[in-house]
């Protein structure tokens, strides 16, 4: 058979063949440039040198982990500065603390007089009436309130002064305004508490609850156990001297389930001003005119509408049960 012929029969073969050589000597070549660029010296001045490899530092698997360089920079906040400030540090920016050495010692908030001050347990709940300096009437203020550029921080019962005392403050001084201050004692001979002439100071006058005077009694008319009339001009006398007329009655939130229900008046006598209107002592006041008891807001609104009202329907709880007390102003 001619070689033509071989040729053409096995050409499929031959043809097989030849790209497996190709690929073999193109696989080869490829291999030997990448070799010879990696150990190729460096080109240059320097090229008949050969430089040592760097030697690799290995990276520890378990390195700690500190937070401090984030905590430095404080990305999250350019203003507030570094987060890990020491506290000696951030103590230099505080201001300076209230002085609470003494406060039943407290002087006197000079210009502030107080009409009404109810103190309860719970904080929210206590709440005076003051007037501050060129205040024609006192407004009711609570803790966090301000008077004369000063803030309300506690109002309480001062027992060294035994009598009820709200707390001011205006920086780090802190004053008090009682409710019933100490008038200063004169004997006969003139100087004030005694003086040097050694002759005993007259007593206090007693600070118990408050006898209704009789000028307002007299204007106070019994229909029944739960119906009374009242001249208006009691209650313009009652709102200028709320201090001294309801010195008598302490006012304690009660909480049912939770929620405040009303206020349990207590210290109520029949010959004070509360106890001349039918209310009893422990009735817990539930509503007057419609104003619920179960919130300072409402108790204030109610008494700031006191003066234009036509009348109170005070709706108390008595012993358990529910009673009307219906107070016509006329």
């Amino acid at each position: 058979m001619s070689f033509d012929a071989l040729l053409k029969k096995y050409s499929v073969y031959v043809l097989l063949a030849l790209v497996g050589a190709i690929a073999y000597f193109q696989a080869a070549g490829t291999m030997q440039l990448l070799g010879a660029s990696l150990t190729a010296p460096p080109i240059g001045k320097n090229a008949g040198t050969m430089t040592a490899p760097m030697p690799v530092t290995p990276i520890p698997s378990s390195s700690p982990k500190d937070a401090e360089p984030i905590l430095a920079r404080n990305a999250f906040d350019s203003v507030t500065g570094p987060l890990n400030k020491k506290l000696s540090e951030a103590s230099d920016d505080q201001p300076p603390a209230l002085d609470l050495s003494d406060p039943l010692g407290a002087v006197a908030c000079e210009g502030i007089r107080a009409a009404i001050i109810t103190e309860s347990p719970d904080p929210i709940w206590s709440i005076a009436a003051l007037a501050g300096p060129g205040e024609t009437s006192p407004k009711m203020r609570r803790i966090g309130d301000e008077v004369a550029s000063k803030q309300v921080v506690y109002i309480g019962y001062n027992s060294k002064e035994e009598s009820p005392s709200v707390w001011l403050a205006s920086g780090v001084v802190l004053c008090q305004v009682l409710l019933f201050p100490r008038a200063p004692v004169v004997n006969p001979q003139g100087s004030e508490n005694g003086g040097a002439s050694g002759v005993p100071a007259e007593p206090s006058p007693p600070r118990g609850p408050a006898k209704i005077p009789q000028d307002i009694a007299d204007k106070i008319q019994k229909i029944s156990d739960t119906e009374f009339r009242v001249d208006r001009s009691v209650v313009d006398k009652v709102l200028e001297n709320q201090a001294e007329l309801m010195r008598s009655a302490r006012i304690i939130p009660e909480t049912k389930d939770g929620q405040v229900v009303g206020v349990r008046l207590f210290g109520i006598r029949p010959d004070t001003l509360l106890g001349s209107l039918g209310i009893q002592n422990g009735d817990r006041l539930e509503t007057i005119n419609g104003f619920s008891m179960s919130s300072p807001e409402k108790a204030l609104e109610a008494y700031t509408r006191l003066r234009a009202a036509d009348g109170l329907k005070l709706q108390v709880n008595r012993r358990g049960q529910p009673v009307t007390l219906d107070i016509q102003f006329k």
